[in-house]
């Protein structure tokens, strides 16, 4: 593909979107910009060129905004997202010539709670950062073959909505309108676990149209990718393989990913140019390590109320180290073993005693799903263990928080003097790059061997074996003691790996990748 082509429409699929709306005591529809980096990245993008972002309805507002909207098409502004939802051409997006719009899907509800919980969230989650208890779990019966149905339809339900679009057809700005999805040459790029089956629906659908599909979880091994049914198991590979280019985090799961395809569909793997050769066609795998904005994270962080929680934590410790944790309360992040490895500090080193404390922010996630609600009990209670063993009238040894509270958070970056990132299993961890970028303390950084951005900051950060409990509180240990130039060195190199590759450069390297592949170069 030629220069020309890369100018074409950018079609992104996701299950979360970019936007989300709410409905006011007043009964007006509100929308609010989606957070995360995937998010400025492409909204970058989409004021550079036609975008159009297709994604599920996940709220009843959102619903409500997408049947208010004709054919659910609801227009994007690429630097603010608009306080109502409004339908029409996407022509608000003018910097750079781009137009940019949202395509919310109205999935019936039964099919999507089947294929985002009880698949994507249940299954391949559980399997992509190895999970199960093997000896009880899982187990895959009749109801497991109707949830994959449903799993099937959802995903069907974006290939469709993303060939009609590059068609001209409903969602896209019209054959001929300029708007996205309307031109030759479009791209469309899929975004991950929840969508493997899609690159293979699209291209049976539209097989002129250029694929590509980023997968952000870590990939599974074959030997417990295999947990999966057989079928199940080559159908998200074979999913994944119609698209042009596959995308990854880190040259772990990359290699992951290519060994599944060869042991289990036979797939011929070319690893020395990076190309998986199944049945008669070539998808080019890349590795594209998500990083950091840093100027717009130190914007955020130097705001009036990260300052005011910044005064809040300040006193709250009183003079104390601070370690720092900041995590959602999932399964994979290791949360109730890094409280074991604070535990065993104080038990190791009482010197510590009364003059560290551990803020431990953990926030609510998959609530819905009884094993994280168990696991969110298995925190709590051993929390209140460590407090009942160590807490004195004067020193309160560990604070755990529960509410999310983005500004709190960037206040603990700032503050911390250790932060600890220790899952059991990541497909990349921002917190270990963020923290870096912001801190006033030049904070050590405790880092998993199994995250995906140990393939780029392990040689600053301390490394730990994340099931090891011991290693974890010597390395706590190492970087509470640690002399302020080592820590200024090693947080500086920290921060500078962590913004090498902002988001939007990491999805225009994303684009540039599917082109050279499409080219014969990748």
């Amino acid at each position: 593909m030629g220069a020309a082509a890369a100018d074409g429409p950018v079609l992104v699929a996701s299950n979360r979107g970019p936007i989300s709306f709410s409905l006011g005591p007043d009964g007006q529809l509100s929308a609010r910009r989606g957070g995360g980096g995937m998010v400025s990245g492409l909204l970058t993008v989409a004021s550079q060129t036609d975008l159009l972002w297709v994604c599920a309805a996940l709220s009843d507002a959102d619903r409500a905004a997408a049947r208010a909207a004709p054919q659910g098409r609801l227009e994007l502004d690429g630097q603010e997202v608009a306080a109502e939802a409004r339908a029409g051409d996407a022509s608000a997006g003018e910097a750079g010539g781009g137009s940019s719009a949202v395509l919310m899907l109205d999935i019936p509800a039964d099919t999507f709670a089947a294929a985002y919980n009880a698949v994507a969230n249940s299954t391949l989650w559980f399997v992509h950062h190895m999970l199960y208890e093997l000896p009880r779990q899982p187990s895959f019966g009749p109801q497991f073959a109707a949830e994959w149905e449903q799993f099937r339809e959802y995903n069907r339900a974006f290939a469709t909505a993303l060939a009609r679009a590059a068609d001209g057809g409903a969602g896209s700005g019209g054959a001929g309108s300029g708007g996205a999805g309307s031109g030759a040459g479009a791209r469309a790029v899929v975004q991950d676990y929840h969508l493997s089956l899609v690159p293979r629906m699209l291209a049976d659908q539209r097989p002129d149209l250029r694929i590509a599909h980023f997968s952000h979880t870590p990939w599974a091994p074959p030997d417990y990718y295999r947990v999966l049914p057989d079928q199940v198991a080559r159908e998200v590979l074979e999913g994944i393989l119609g698209a042009d280019h596959a995308g990854f985090l880190c040259q772990r799961w990359a290699d992951a990913f290519a060994d599944c395809c060869e042991a289990i569909l036979g797939a011929e793997v070319d690893r020395a140019r990076q190309r998986i050769s199944y049945r008669g066609h070539v998808t080019g795998i890349g590795v594209h390590a998500l990083g950091v904005d840093a100027a717009e994270l130190t914007g955020r962080a130097a705001e009036p109320d990260v300052a005011q929680r910044l005064t809040e934590l300040t006193e709250l410790a009183g003079g104390r180290k601070l370690i720092v944790r900041i995590d959602r309360t999932e399964l994979s992040k290791n949360i109730v073993r890094g409280l074991a490895a604070y535990r065993e500090l104080l038990v190791t080193r009482p010197e510590w005693h009364g003059r560290v404390m551990h803020l431990a922010f953990a926030y609510p996630s998959r609530t819905d799903l009884a094993e994280y609600r168990e696991y969110t009990a298995a925190v709590q209670r051993l929390a209140a263990q460590i407090e009942d063993e160590f807490a004195t009238p004067d020193w309160t040894p560990l604070v755990v928080r529960q509410d999310d509270d983005y500004a709190r958070s960037l206040a603990a970056y700032r503050a911390a003097d250790v932060l600890l990132v220790n899952p059991t299993r990541d497909g990349m961890n921002l917190v270990a790059k963020e923290a870096p970028i912001v801190s006033d303390r030049r904070c050590a950084l405790v880092l998993s061997r199994e995250a995906g951005a140990a393939a780029e900051l392990d040689q600053a950060a301390l490394m730990v074996n994340p099931f090891d409990v011991s290693g974890t509180a010597a390395a706590l240990h190492e970087g509470l003691v640690m002399d302020e130039a080592e820590r200024t060195r090693r947080c500086g190199e920290l921060a500078r790996a962590a913004g090498a590759m902002p988001p939007a450069r990491w999805f225009a390297d994303q684009l540039a990748a599917l082109d050279a592949t499409l080219d014969g170069v990748g």
